[in-house]
């Protein structure tokens, strides 16, 4: 290689590099803060961690000081820090499947309630959501088919956020009580389903509606799980049979073994047309009833995914939004229109599925609140239907913004609600 054009690519990566490293310092140093912040506000971490990425993109900091902003993230292509983001959101993903405690789901007691709940908060909201797709989507979304723009609207306003929420209700020593177990019951079959449904529409958009196409990729889907459930899942046993978790640390040779195939279970479902990070739900799902695995990776990995990787998610995904611009009333009606329907229909939706099931009416407020939490997998199906082609910038904005008050929501209302239960509102909440 002429040695000109060489010193010239070595320049490009490290300039490439240096700018990526200031990117990273930032996101990482202002979400510690934010989140921090959050915290001692009584919130979850994530929600100041979404705020971070919400000051530092167009909605503030790249309104007030575009210079600056350009220079810090656009002074080289986006795709480095997108890239870090996606490997942290397939981790994250399998952390998440890994905490998935599939016992609430099969449990005799309360059973009745969490399927009415979980019905009732899926199917109301998604109804609602595909409604007010179908009717917007002239106005907001045009040139874009109607059909799976509205099916991701329905999608995002149905989703529950399964970690946010299980951490909230941690905070407030709800996890032992039988609203906590019909909950996170609820919750975990609302993701369920709700991840199945975004495979679905994702398969049928990818497949540009076609019926023979759309078949072959649900066959695909279905032989991948088959191989995981059958394959997959008894080998990764056999491979930790073969480790002493006794020293309370992991295994390099297990950990790097472990990494590989979340990748290789993420870049098969890529194939298959469903997105990367379902492949690392998938693999969390395998290992979730291995409790010392999951403990010593949480102590190893764990830390390191939601310091550093959850964050350039969220400022990732707060770089995409602009709350600046929703310049007009129309628009900023559209917005509240979103936010109503999305509390409406989640909160309606299982306080219904609650008092048919014979709870009373503060502890059905209670599960209404909880199942309203959304946060993160939001921003993740959000995302998903940006990159797809299939959420236009504004309503990304608009659903981003419903997310994050949704969430806000969650710790005041609980506060308000659980002394009418009879339980009291645990001192010094960190959520």
């Amino acid at each position: 290689m002429n040695p000109s054009v060489q010193a010239g690519a070595v320049h490009i990566v490290e300039n490439t590099l240096f700018f990526v490293l200031l990117q990273l310092v930032v996101i990482i140093i202002v979400a510690r803060i934010a989140g921090e912040i959050a915290r001692r506000m009584g919130q979850p971490r994530a929600v100041g961690e979404i705020f971070a990425g919400l000051v530092l993109g167009p909605s503030l900091f790249g309104h007030l000081f575009p210079s600056i902003s350009e220079y810090l993230f656009h002074s080289v292509p986006t795709l480095p820090i997108s890239i870090i983001s996606q490997i942290g959101l397939i981790l994250l993903m399998f952390q998440i499947g890994m905490d998935f405690d599939f016992s609430h789901l099969t449990e005799k007691i309360n059973r009745r309630a969490v399927s009415l709940i979980s019905i009732a908060s899926i199917g109301l909201p998604f109804v609602l959501g595909f409604g007010i797709g179908q009717v917007s989507a002239p106005f907001l979304a045009p040139g874009i088919p109607a059909l799976p723009y509205s099916l991701f609207v329905g999608t995002a306003l149905s989703i529950t956020a399964v970690p946010i929420l299980g951490r909230i209700m941690m905070e407030y020593d709800l996890t032992r009580t039988s609203v906590g177990t019909i909950a996170i019951g609820a919750a975990a079959v609302n993701d369920v389903i709700g991840w199945l449904l975004l495979a679905l529409i994702t398969a049928l958009t990818s497949a540009q509606f076609s019926l023979g196409a759309t078949l072959s990729q649900m066959a695909w889907l279905a032989m991948y799980v088959v191989v995981c459930l059958w394959i997959v899942r008894p080998l990764i046993r056999w491979l930790m049979s073969r480790f002493d978790f006794s020293q309370q640390r992991l295994s390099g040779n297990l950990m790097g073994m472990m990494f590989a195939l979340i990748f290789v279970s993420a870049m098969a479902t890529y194939q298959i047309g469903i997105f990367a990070i379902f492949g690392g739900f998938m693999l969390g799902v395998l290992v979730h009833d291995i409790p010392k695995f999951a403990a010593l990776w949480k102590r190893t990995v764990g830390d390191f995914v939601l310091v550093f990787f959850l964050p350039v998610f969220f400022t990732y995904t707060g770089l995409r939004t602009n709350i600046a611009g929703l310049d007009t009333l129309t628009l900023w009606n559209w917005c509240l229109f979103f936010f109503i329907a999305a509390i409406f229909g989640k909160i309606g939706g299982a306080y219904v599925g609650a008092r048919v099931a014979g709870l009373d009416k503060y502890q059905s407020g209670t599960i209404g609140i909880l199942m309203n939490t959304r946060a993160l997998m939001e921003l993740i199906v959000l995302n998903i239907g940006y990159d797809s082609g299939f959420i236009p910038q504004n309503v990304f904005t608009m659903l981003v913004i419903m997310a994050v008050l949704t969430t806000i929501m969650t710790g005041p209302a609980l506060r308000n609600l659980l002394p009418k239960m009879g339980r009291a509102v645990p001192s010094g909440i960190d959520a």
